[in-house]
């Protein structure tokens, strides 16, 4: 009966302590994509890159537009977050929501944020989205990033009337 208990709080405290490393990193996690964020407000999107993966790649942005499309290159998706920079200068994120799911080797990451700015004419946009982003060891490997196209098409319209050419670019897609 001892050597059961024993094996009992052997195992009790592996697990304790699995699940206090996984709490870590996840809270990690949840900072990197924070700064991420914030990386893109403040236009240092080659900050970002190296939490990206060399190996593969996909990011896609829903819609039909000049930020739309599928990217499988660091390249193209530098190019891409640079484009965003151009055609909306004044984007703010508010972060409202991260979840993370799994460890090191299969992460899920869901943000769920609210974009926000002054289009070149003086009208507000305001835009509510969610990236779904994969992580394989430390490394991101795959985006998925949804909000409303309309919203993002009408914006990227405004800011073209007002002389950003870029925000009727054709896609960046590779």
């Amino acid at each position: 009966m001892k050597v059961l208990s024993l094996v009992i709080v052997l195992i009790s405290s592996v697990l304790a302590a699995n699940a206090q490393s996984l709490n870590i990193y996840h809270n990690s996690v949840k900072k990197s994509v924070r700064n991420n964020f914030k990386a893109i407000e403040e236009h240092r999107p080659e900050e970002i890159m190296s939490g990206i993966s060399d190996i593969t790649l996909e990011h896609t942005f829903a819609g039909d537009n000049s930020l739309s499309g599928t990217r499988h290159d660091k390249e193209s998706v530098l190019r891409w977050f640079k484009r965003v920079n151009i055609v909306l200068p004044e984007l703010k994120f508010e972060i409202t929501d991260i979840q993370v799911k799994g460890g090191l080797a299969n992460t899920l990451v869901i943000a769920r944020w609210t974009a926000t700015c002054r289009l070149l004419n003086g009208e507000p946009y305001e835009n509510k989205g969610v990236h779904f982003i994969t992580l394989k060891w430390g490394k991101a490997v795959k985006f998925d990033v949804y909000e409303n196209t309309k919203v993002v098409s009408h914006g990227l319209d405004v800011q073209f009337e007002a002389g950003i050419k870029e925000a009727k670019a054709s896609k960046i897609v590779s």
